[in-house]
């Protein structure tokens, strides 16, 4: 380097986007703001705002018309009056219909999620000790059947349960009676456990590749046995990915409308079909809306509180 290049430095490139960072901050508007006003945007335009529209329908009452619901506010004389119904609220609790669909579908989804986790964690476990190799070739057939459509899947499940399915049929090679599966809670069950699997063994790997080997081995040479190794170190440490893919699994089955209808029978109540019912079938918006938000109430309130707890579980951690 020359002397001239040293006592005549050049001067700074100009980055492109810095005028546009000025003009922000002229109007207190920092990077850190952008970044964050992208998605709150986003969840505000699609969700926040829909959600009050509902929220608003569920509190008028179903008239012949379009729309099919009462205003809110209405004016006459010059004076505008906010009418809001709390009935369709009230229905949902003193009809056994909406109490019994509710239950049934806490109950489906909990026993569905309970059999994904015991399904999905050995599958997890396996594919994150297997060898790098391996690993991403399992992976991709975890992933696999995304590639093809919801309902497609869903249907393939018939051709294996109805009566003279592929199950049946290799039953009655062995001269054994054909089982009645379609139609039921059983292959409600089957429907979902095979539909939302991958939503489970995705998790329970992330977390569970973090896994240090080290500690399996210090517990083994402590003598300790393979069942009690599981529990006293495995499994507490893949509580994180146990919460979150159950919660994935939970959460779309216990709304779910597809599977009950094309595998469950009629005696097979959710919630999913008692909304559509509503809306299409009785043109009972406000009914419907008022359903839609007490099982978002159903399902998010209990997300809230098991996140509280586990931050005060954590924070008790830290404080240790």
């Amino acid at each position: 380097m020359s002397s001239f290049d040293i006592d005549n430095p050049a001067p700074p490139r100009r980055r492109p986007w810095t005028g546009i960072e000025r003009a922000f901050a002229a109007v207190g508007l920092s990077g850190r703001a952008l970044v964050i006003a992208a998605p709150a945007i986003w969840l505000t335009v699609f969700f926040l705002v829909p959600l009050a529209v509902v929220f608003g329908i569920s509190l008028a009452t179903k008239q012949f018309g379009k729309p099919p619901y009462s205003d809110l506010l209405t004016t006459e004389d010059g004076t505008v009056q906010l009418t809001l119904h709390l009935s369709n609220y009230v229905r949902l609790f003193t009809d056994s219909l909406y109490v019994a669909a509710y239950l049934n579908s806490i109950k489906i989804a909990f026993i569905s999620t309970i059999f994904a986790l015991l399904i999905g964690f050995p599958m997890a476990y396996f594919i994150a000790r297997s060898s790098d190799r391996w690993r991403n070739i399992l992976l991709m057939l975890v992933i696999l059947p995304f590639w093809t459509s919801f309902l497609l899947r869903v249907y393939a499940l018939t051709g294996f349960m109805r009566g003279n399915g592929v199950i049946n049929q290799i039953l009655g090679v062995f001269h054994i009676p054909p089982l009645v599966m379609m139609q039921t809670d059983f292959a409600v069950y089957v429907g979902i456990v095979y539909t939302y699997l991958p939503f489970m063994i995705l998790p329970l790997f992330t977390n569970l590749v973090k896994l240090d080997g080290a500690l399996l081995e210090a517990s083994a040479d402590l003598g300790g046995r393979p069942m009690r190794t599981f529990f006293s170190i495995t499994l507490p440490l893949s509580m994180p990915g146990v919460i979150a893919g159950s919660m994935l699994v939970f959460i779309p089955a216990i709304g779910e409308f597809v599977i009950p209808s094309l595998l469950g029978g009629p005696e097979t109540l959710m919630i999913g079909r008692v909304l559509w019912d509503e809306f299409f079938t009785n043109t009972n918006w406000p009914r419907a809306a008022a359903v839609a938000i007490a099982m978002l109430v159903v399902v998010v309130v209990p997300i809230m509180l098991l996140q509280k707890a586990q931050d005060a579980v954590q924070d008790t951690a830290r404080a240790k």
